[in-house]
């Protein structure tokens, strides 16, 4: 299996309970809290350990609830590289609404990196050796750390001669797309944002991603629908693959078990029809998961014998003008 590191730039301790009805103004009795290592690039490694395979993970933090964050790896056996910052990585936390089955997420803000601090992390991943494969970024950005992070990431990620993944949004995925990535998965809400553009139907969808890709904005296109499946774009041209129909419980961690399923598939040398199929099947098994949990690998591989089985080309044919 090919090296893969993964990059969390917002870690968090997640903090998932649960109470009977919410009602302003009064003390409200939540179940015993279950703590779990929180943030995108985090999520990513989790997910690909429990799904079996190996990933290592980077992330800055400082203080007792980075030491937290530590412990907590170690107890789901997931390799990491703790970078240190003077900041305290904070907590978030979610409440299920039991009379309502409505869930209710506090997100706060990532701590707060000095210059110094988030130019160290830039030099850490160049030093790194040996080079991994797959460098995979996922999250939002933390205060102190400028837009163009990413951007720096994939200059010194391509220089490497590594493949830089992407999963972000806003000004950090738009300067970044214009190094040129390996893989970028977003969301429609995303994609909309990153184009500027209002996509109006699923045929327009296409023709805005493939012109993403021939732009040279990456190598690899997918974006997310939820329910609905995906959509793959690559010069090899363009796939719609639809997701299973699953009892939804939680949606948290779906995109990131999505991302762990597709790397975990490339870096063994599957190809990219295969890679999708098994990060669909993985996000879909996050959704089956209660609070913050993420994807379990035998739901994952039931989900993903069940659609190789039933899948049908939305987009059979590729059209000279995809290959342009």
């Amino acid at each position: 299996m090919k090296k893969i590191i993964t990059l969390c730039m917002k870690p968090t301790i997640d903090i998932s309970s649960s109470v009977g009805t919410v009602v302003s103004g009064r003390k409200l009795r939540c179940r015993n809290p279950l703590r779990e290592p929180g943030g995108g690039g985090i999520n990513v490694c989790r997910a690909i350990t429990k799904l079996g395979g190996m990933a290592r993970v980077l992330f800055p933090a400082g203080g007792t609830t980075g030491n937290l964050l530590m412990d907590l790896l170690k107890k789901e056996n997931v390799e990491h590289t703790r970078i240190p910052i003077e900041n305290m990585v904070p907590e978030s936390l979610m409440v299920l609404e039991e009379s309502s089955g409505k869930q209710y997420r506090f997100n706060f803000p990532g701590a707060f990196l000095k210059e110094s601090e988030w130019k160290n992390c830039l030099h850490i991943i160049s030093q790194l050796s040996p080079k991994p494969d797959f460098l995979v970024a996922s999250g939002s950005l933390p205060p102190g750390v400028p837009d163009d992070f990413y951007a720096r990431v994939a200059h010194k990620v391509n220089k490497m001669g590594s493949r830089f993944v992407l999963d972000s949004h806003g000004p950090a995925l738009k300067d970044a797309a214009e190094e040129g990535l390996y893989l970028i998965k977003a969301n429609m809400k995303e994609f909309q944002d990153w184009t500027g553009r209002d996509v109006e139907d699923e045929m327009e969808l296409k023709d805005l991603a493939r012109e993403s890709v021939l732009g040279k904005n990456c190598e690899i296109l997918v974006v997310s629908l939820g329910a609905s499946g995906a959509l793959l774009v690559s010069k090899e041209g363009t796939e719609r693959f639809c997701a299973p129909v699953v009892p939804i419980r939680s949606r948290v961690g779906a995109g990131d078990s999505m991302v762990a399923g597709m790397l975990m598939r490339l870096a063994q040398g599957r190809d990219l029809q295969d890679a999708v199929f098994f990060g669909i099947s993985s996000g879909a098994a996050a959704v089956m998961t209660p609070g913050t949990e993420l994807c379990k690998r035998e739901d994952a591989e039931r989900l993903y014998a069940q659609i190789k089985k039933t899948y049908r080309r939305v987009y059979p044919e590729v059209t000279e003008r995809d290959k342009r």
